[in-house]
C-alpha cells in the first residue's frame, strides 16, 4: 500500500492546479490518473480564461455576469471566489511561463466572449487550454510531484458510518493498466477527485472518450450528494460528424451566424437582439435548433458559422487550430466558406456537491473542476470561465486538503436545517433497487463498506472488493457487452435529454436506463488479460455512466421550470419563486433518493436579486 498526505485523482488542468498547492503548502502529493496528466481533456479547451485584468473590468463585475449567466442558481461564495481570485491564478500562469497571446503593446490580449459585460477572456491563439495543461504539468514535474499515470482509480476508501456526514475517505483503489493489479493509496490528510465531465453519456459530444462521470459516481455511492445534475450545457458550435469543438472564440473575434435563408438569425429573429451570436450559450445552441426546427436548418441539421470576413491574417494569428479543425472533420476550408455547426453536448454544471474549498460532507474527500458543483456555475456556464475554475478551486481545494486554511466555508455540505425533501418523480425503481444482490461482483457499487478499524483497515478492504469484483468481470465466460448497455444508455439520452425536455419523454428516457442497468447484471468482460485491459476499463465505466445518466434525466424530471440549459416543454417560465435550489440527490445504499437545498445568493457585500436575463 502506498501512502500520501494528498492524493489527487486525476491530472487535469484542476488536478494539477491542487497538487502544485498541497505541495507548496507541505504536503507529500500524489497524482494518480488513468490518463498521462497531458493527454487529458483541458488540452481540447479552445477559448479561454476569464479574468479582470485591466482598467476599467473588475471581479465584481465579472462575479455579475456570472450570476446572470448562472440563472442566478449559482452560490454567491462560489462565484465571488472565482472572480476575486481568477486575475491572481492568470497572471501566475503568466509568471510560469504560458504562452498568452498579445497586443502589440507587449499586454496579454483579451477578447470578448459570450454573456460578458467586457473583454476579459484571456486567451493563448484557440489551444488556451493545451498551453495551460503543459505550464502546469512542467510545474508538477520540476516539483518532483510523484505521477502515477495510468492507474486507473475505480473505488473510494470511504469509512461505513450511517450518516455521510460522519463518513471519512481514507484514500482510494486504482487498477495499474501497464501490470494489472489492483493496489491501494491511503491518503493521510486528504483525496481531491479532478477527475473531469461526464460527456460520454451522450453519444454527440465535445469530450473525450475518457470522460465517463468517474469521480462523480464514486463518490456519489460512496454517500455524498450529487447536485444539480440536470445542468448539461450544450455548446453551439460542435461539428456535426464527430461533436469537435469550434471555439467560442470564433464569435468572440467575429464570427456570424447564418440559417439556410442566409439570415442572421440571432438578430433577425428576435434570440438576442444586443448579443447576438455572443449571447450566452444556452442561448444560442436554442436558437440553433429552433432554425432546424422550424425549417431553416441546412441539411435538416446543422446551421452555419461564417469566419471568412475576419480576413486571412487575423484568422492564422488567433484561429489557425479552428481551420485544422474544419478541414480535417468536415471537409471545409474556413477560409473560403462557411463551417458546419450544430449543438452538441459540452459540460456539466451539476456534479459532487462541495463548499467554495472543494470539500464534501465526507471527511478527507474533496472534488474540484468539472466534476464537482461548488456551485459556480448554476443552470448555465459562461464559456471562458471552465478554465479559471480550474486553476481557482484546484488551488483552493489543494491548500485546504494540506491543512494550510483555516477559513470557515460559507456553503454547507450535506443535509442541513435548510435542507427539504423532494418527492419520487421517477416511473420505474432508481439505482439498485429491486435488482440482484451487488455482491455478485459486476455491480459491486464501491460505496461504504468498510468495517475495518483504523485508516489502513479500509483501505485494505476496499481493495479486496475491488479485486472481487475485477476477478467477477473477468472470470464470467458468457453475457453482455459493455457496449451494448452503452449504446442503449446513450442513444436514450441524446434523443430525450437534450436541449429540449419534455415530461414523457424524460420517463422514457428512466424506462430506458432502467433496462439498461438490468443488462448490465449479465455484463462480462470478452477480454480475460489483465493488462491493458480497455474492455474492463470501458466495463467499469459504463457503470459510472449508468448512475450519472440517471441522476441527469431525475433532476430534469423533477426541476418543472425552465432555467439556464435546462428547458421543459411543459414549463417555458422561469419559477423563482419554487425553484431557487438546488436539486440534490443522496444514493443512499443503492435506492437513491432526491431532495433540495436554497441557492446561497447573498454575496460578500451584495445579494444578487434574481432579475430577467436578457442578451
Amino acid at each position: 500500500m502506498r501512502e500520501y498526505d494528498v492524493i489527487v485523482v486525476g491530472a487535469g488542468g484542476a488536478g494539477l492546479r491542487a497538487a502544485i498547492a498541497a505541495q507548496e503548502a507541505g504536503a507529500d502529493v500524489a497524482m494518480v490518473t488513468k490518463l498521462h496528466p497531458v493527454r487529458s481533456h483541458t488540452g481540447a479547451a479552445e477559448g479561454g480564461i476569464n479574468a479582470a485584468l485591466r482598467e476599467g473590468d473588475d471581479w465584481h463585475d465579472h462575479a455579475y455576469d456570472t450570476m446572470k449567466g448562472s440563472d442566478y442558481l449559482g452560490d454567491a461564495p462560489a462565484v465571488e471566489a472565482l472572480t476575486r481570485e481568477s486575475p491572481k491564478e492568470t497572471i501566475q500562469l503568466e509568471n510560469w511561463g504560458m504562452a498568452f497571446s498579445r497586443d502589440e503593446d507587449g499586454q496579454v490580449s483579451q477578447r470578448p466572449f459570450g454573456g460578458l459585460s467586457f473583454p476579459r477572456t484571456t486567451y493563448a491563439g484557440a489551444e488556451t487550454g493545451h498551453h495551460m495543461l503543459h505550464t502546469m504539468y512542467e510545474q508538477v514535474v520540476k516539483r518532483g510531484i510523484e505521477v502515477y499515470d495510468e492507474w486507473y482509480v475505480t473505488r473510494l476508501a470511504v469509512s461505513d458510518e450511517d450518516e455521510p456526514e460522519e463518513r471519512d475517505c481514507h484514500g482510494v483503489v486504482a487498477y495499474d493498466i501497464k501490470r494489472g493489479e489492483i493496489e491501494g493509496f491511503r491518503a493521510r490528510d486528504g483525496v481531491i477527485l479532478a477527475t473531469g465531465g461526464l460527456g460520454q453519456v451522450y453519444d454527440h459530444t465535445t469530450n473525450a472518450i475518457a470522460n465517463t462521470g468517474d469521480g462523480v459516481a464514486m463518490a456519489y455511492r460512496a454517500g455524498v450528494p450529487i447536485e444539480d445534475m440536470e445542468m448539461i450545457q450544450f455548446h453551439p458550435t460542435t461539428l456535426p460528424s464527430t461533436g469537435v469543438l469550434i471555439s467560442e472564440g470564433v464569435r468572440g473575434e467575429g464570427g456570424i451566424l447564418y440559417n439556410s435563408e442566409g439570415e442572421r438569425f440571432m438578430f433577425e429573429h428576435g434570440y438576442a437582439n444586443n448579443d447576438g451570436e455572443l449571447a450566452s450559450r444556452d442561448v444560442v445552441s436554442r436558437a440553433e435548433l429552433n432554425e432546424v426546427n422550424n425549417g431553416r436548418g441546412i441539411e435538416d441539421e446543422y446551421v452555419h458559422l461564417d469566419m471568412r470576413h475576419l480576413g486571412e491574417d487575423r484568422i492564422l494569428d488567433r484561429l489557425e487550430n479552428i481551420l485544422h479543425l474544419a478541414e480535417d472533420f468536415e471537409g471545409v476550408d474556413g477560409l473560403e466558406e462557411p463551417m458546419p455547426v450544430k449543438p452538441g453536448q459540452h459540460y456539466a454544471m451539476g456534479g459532487i456537491e462541495t463548499d467554495e474549498w472543494g470539500a464534501t460532507c465526507v471527511g478527507g474527500l474533496y472534488a474540484v473542476g468539472e466534476c464537482a458543483c461548488a456551485s459556480v456555475h448554476g443552470a448555465n456556464r459562461l464559456g471562458g470561465n471552465a478554465l479559471p475554475e480550474l486553476a481557482v478551486f484546484g488551488a483552493r481545494a489543494g491548500r485546504h486538503a494540506a491543512g494550510d486554511v483555516d477559513e470557515e466555508a460559507k456553503i454547507t455540505t450535506g443535509w442541513d436545517e435548510d435542507s427539504e425533501e423532494g418527492e419520487n418523480v421517477s416511473p420505474v425503481a432508481l439505482g439498485e433497487a429491486g435488482l440482484p444482490s451487488a455482491e455478485k461482483g459486476a455491480l459491486a457499487d464501491g460505496g461504504a463498506t468498510a468495517e475495518s478499524a483504523g485508516d489502513a483497515g479500509v483501505v485494505e478492504e476496499a481493495v479486496q472488493a475491488e479485486r472481487t469484483r475485477v476477478h467477477y468481470l473477468l472470470e464470467k465466460e458468457e453475457g453482455v457487452n459493455h457496449a451494448e448497455v452503452r449504446e442503449d444508455v446513450q442513444r436514450t439520452m441524446t434523443e430525450n435529454v437534450n436541449v429540449f425536455r419534455e415530461e414523457s419523454a424524460l420517463k422514457d428516457a428512466l424506462g430506458d436506463i432502467r433496462e439498461a442497468r438490468k443488462e448490465y447484471q449479465h455484463v462480462t468482460v470478452e477480454d480475460p488479460s489483465r493488462t491493458y485491459n480497455t474492455d474492463l476499463i470501458h466495463t467499469i465505466e459504463t457503470r459510472n455512466l449508468l448512475d450519472v445518466a440517471e441522476a441527469i434525466t431525475v433532476g430534469a424530471l423533477a426541476r418543472d421550470e425552465f432555467r439556464g440549459a435546462h428547458w421543459r416543454k411543459e414549463h417555458q417560465e422561469r419559477k423563482d419563486d419554487e425553484w431557487l435550489k438546488h436539486t440534490m440527490l443522496s444514493w443512499n445504499d443503492g435506492s437513491p433518493g432526491l431532495w433540495y437545498k436554497p441557492a446561497v445568493l447573498e454575496g460578500e457585500d451584495k445579494t444578487y436579486e434574481p432579475k430577467e436575463r436578457s442578451y
